[in-house]
């Protein structure tokens, strides 16, 4: 089964409507300088409700360049199930979060297949793989070329991002194969608040790929 992320949740209508729309995991963003940036106890609040209905969905805090101290304790007071990193975290801080007892989807951006090297530093729970963007670490709409996965040799499980869309997302999975996929802007009707319809057209599309196959 291909898991599904939706990210950069910022209202508890959006993220119930997600959840029962068969979302496996939502996203929080705790960056500030991004249009989907949410604060702690609003955050807090969402994830409480939401577990309150719905028991399957797991919540992630997504984190830019934030000490260890702050990802922690953030995870631990909004009760959330993991920590993205998707700045230029150290590999120490992510196996010490995983040590701490936090799962960690570690972020890296793709630039060219070069940049997929840096990858096999790290140690994380899931690799999170997206478009390279000059001006801003995620959410940019973009999408890297595919076929560069064919090569790779990731270090943990693939989640897949960058430019994913209901349109798109069933060829992305035939493609790469990924453990999961993650879409923001993707199904978006503003920044921060999701389209009900484009939300259900992504899941369907992933759940129509596990029907009738991959391949």
């Amino acid at each position: 089964m291909t898991h599904i992320k939706i990210c950069g949740l910022t209202t508890l209508e959006d993220a119930a409507m997600a959840a029962a729309a068969g979302a496996d995991l939502l996203g929080f963003v705790f960056y500030p300088g991004s249009p989907r940036a949410v604060g702690v106890e609003q955050a807090r609040s969402i994830v409480q409700a939401v577990r309150e209905k719905f028991a399957h969905v797991r919540c992630v805090g997504v984190f830019v360049g934030e000490p260890l101290e702050v990802v922690r304790d953030t995870v631990r007071r909004c009760n959330l199930d993991a920590a993205q990193l998707h700045g230029d975290e150290r590999p120490e801080m992510v196996s010490e979060l995983i040590a701490q007892g936090i799962p960690v989807i570690k972020a890296f951006r793709v630039r060219d297949p070069a940049s997929l090297a840096a990858v096999a530093l790290y140690r994380p729970t899931l690799v999170l793989l997206d478009a390279y963007a000059p001006d801003r670490p995620g959410g940019t709409g973009r999408a890297f070329p595919w076929r560069w996965l064919s090569e790779a040799t990731l270090p943990a499980p693939l989640l897949l991002a960058g430019g994913l869309t209901p349109e798109n997302v069933g060829q992305a999975i035939r493609q790469v194969h990924p453990w999961g996929v993650d879409v923001s802007s993707g199904v978006e009707c503003a920044p921060g608040r999701k389209d009900a319809a484009r939300v259900r057209q992504f899941i369907s599309a992933v759940r129509e790929v596990a029907q009738y196959g991959n391949g």
